[in-house]
Order: C-alpha cells, then structure tokens, then sequence
C-alpha cells in the first residue's frame, strides 16, 4: 500500500504504517534527509512470490527542496552468507537536477468513455537520473528480402532507474491516487530546479 505526504513526522508514520521494518527504514530514509525539510514522500510495500517464499520489499521516495531520495528494503531468507534471515536496506540521494525524465503511464478501462479526472486502474512511474540505462538491441534489416548483408544493430537506450507500478486492484485506489500526487511534485520539482539554474 502506497502513502504519501508532505512532512517529516508524516512520513514516519507511513514507515510504521506500513509494519515492514519500521526501525531499520525510518533510521535509514531519516540518515538519508538528513535536516532538510520533506516535500513529498511515497512509501511502497509488495509482496512477491519467489518459488516457495514470499518475499516483501518496500519502496520510500522522498522529495526535499533540493533533493530525491530513494530507499529499497528487502528481506532474504537464511542462505549460505548468513544463517538468519537478514534484511538489506539502501539509499540513494539524487540532486533534482539530475533527473532527466520523470515517466508517468495510466491505464485507463473503457478509454472511448473517459472522463476527466476518472482515476487509472494502474499507473507505473519510472524515473530516470542516469544511474541505470538499458539498451535493447535487435538485428538490423533493409527493405529488400532477398538481401543478405550484415546491416549491424539497431536499437534503443532508454533510462530506467526505478520503476514503481501501482494497480488499483492489488494497491487500492488511495495508492494510486498518491503516486499521481508524488509524480506531479516530482514534475513539478524537476521543472522549478531546471528553471532556477
């Protein structure tokens, strides 16, 4: 389940909302703040199916006036490194001005009757800063079928550093709604730090 807000005491409580980890993330997204003032924050949590496991993750994006924050916790099962099941946490801190796309996509039923301000049953936002870039590449072919020259690759880079897709379905309609609520400040925020270099 998704929650979002604007202050430091709100995104606590939606750690500890979210019963996952609550100590070991609020001290680490907190380490990562550091002093400055909260924007906008989005916490996260799925549950995956891993064979036989279930495995939780949990996902906190945070917002500061100069800042996004990004922090990923996983639990893992008891394996050859550690014989308890353990815990990872990392942070990320991005100036805003590195972010170079902001990536929001809707899933609309029944596109032919749309209305204005109809809420997505899935929106699935990715953000990229440069971090991560993944490139497909496929073969490539002229227009003549007979041909049989060596043409290279084509292909795509595309920036993909996180990707947070939320369904109304499995997240529930709040969720959505405050992922669409953190995409607009994060917009927002990319476009204002843009425009005051």
């Amino acid at each position: 389940m998704a929650k979002t807000g604007t202050t430091t005491q709100g995104l606590r409580s939606a750690i500890e909302r979210s019963g996952y980890y609550p100590a070991l993330v609020a001290e680490a997204v907190e380490a990562a703040v550091g002093g400055e003032p909260v924007t906008s924050y989005l916490v996260h949590q799925e549950t995956t199916f891993d064979s036989n496991e279930v495995r939780r993750h949990v996902t906190v994006l945070v917002l500061t006036r100069t800042r996004f924050i990004v922090s990923h916790t996983d639990e893992q099962a008891a394996d050859g490194t550690s014989p308890s099941p353990y815990a990872t946490t990392s942070t990320e801190s991005v100036r805003l001005e590195r972010i170079s796309s902001v990536v929001l996509s809707r899933v609309v039923a029944n596109p032919e009757s749309y209305t204005p301000g109809t809420l997505p049953r899935e929106v699935v936002l990715t953000i990229g800063w440069g971090a991560v870039n993944r490139i497909d590449l496929e073969p490539a072919a002229c227009g003549d079928p007979d041909c049989e020259a060596d043409h290279g690759y084509t292909g795509n880079s595309t920036a993909d550093d996180l990707s947070l897709r939320v369904s109304e379905a499995g997240d529930g309609p709040d969720s959505v709604r405050q992922t669409l609520a953190f995409a607009q400040s994060l917009s927002e925020a990319t476009v204002a730090s843009t425009a005051a270099r």
